[in-house]
């Protein structure tokens, strides 16, 4: 098991914490309107990465002919199986961020939301979703980074990734360049926001950002 995505397997207490409990709190503090602006735009067919319990399901505009979900652990496979079945586009697949089961350059867009947090190789990860894009495919991520700004946060965020966090969260790490990491991969972004979630909040996971990259 390679990433978090199969962390969830590794932690299935967590995959039942996150469908539960966090899955929801993160819709009650307003992260769906997030969630449309991610997916804003899609046509054709789209591989989602890591569908968890399928919260971005509903928000996939009519365009998206096709949406490959792509969730390695069990529980939260079914989860996402099951609200698949009120979209026929949709249809959730076992499988890794590291080793998608999807031909070489037939995505027309690679989707990440509160994934890449997670995989143990953010470069394997992005490399995969290079593979499966056809030229000039688009990639889409909404995800939370290290703090935007230098100071104690980053610190203490690092202390955390480095000891007990990945543990308690499911292999989350809340210290990453993902930014960074998307443009070494050989994206470019198009657009890019970088805010705190929910508004204001200083806590370890708020710093997200919202970006399409080809």
């Amino acid at each position: 098991m390679d990433n978090r995505l199969m962390a969830s397997a590794q932690h299935p207490l967590f995959a039942r914490l996150y469908a539960r409990c966090i899955s929801p709190s993160l819709r009650r503090m307003g992260a769906d309107p997030l969630r449309r602006r991610a997916l804003d735009g899609l046509a054709g067919t789209v591989v989602e990465v890591g569908a968890g319990d399928g919260a971005n399901f509903p928000f996939y505009p009519d365009t998206v002919e096709q949406v490959v979900a792509v969730e390695p652990e069990p529980y939260l496979r079914a989860r996402a199986a099951a609200a698949a079945a009120a979209y026929p586009v949709v249809g959730v697949v076992d499988g890794t961020a590291e080793r998608l089961p999807v031909a070489d350059g037939t995505a027309d867009a690679v989707v990440f939301t509160l994934v890449l947090c997670t995989v143990n190789d953010q470069v394997q990860a992005l490399a995969e979703a290079r593979r499966v894009l056809r030229p000039g495919g688009e990639l889409r991520v909404l995800e939370h980074v290290m703090a935007h700004e230098p100071g104690p946060l980053r610190s203490v965020q690092r202390a955390l990734d480095a000891t007990f966090w990945p543990l308690l969260a499911g292999g989350c790490h809340c210290a990453r360049d993902t930014v960074g990491a998307v443009e070494g991969a050989g994206f470019g972004f198009e657009s890019l926001e970088r805010f705190t979630f929910p508004a204001g909040s200083r806590g370890l996971d708020s710093s997200v950002v919202l970006g399409r990259a080809r």
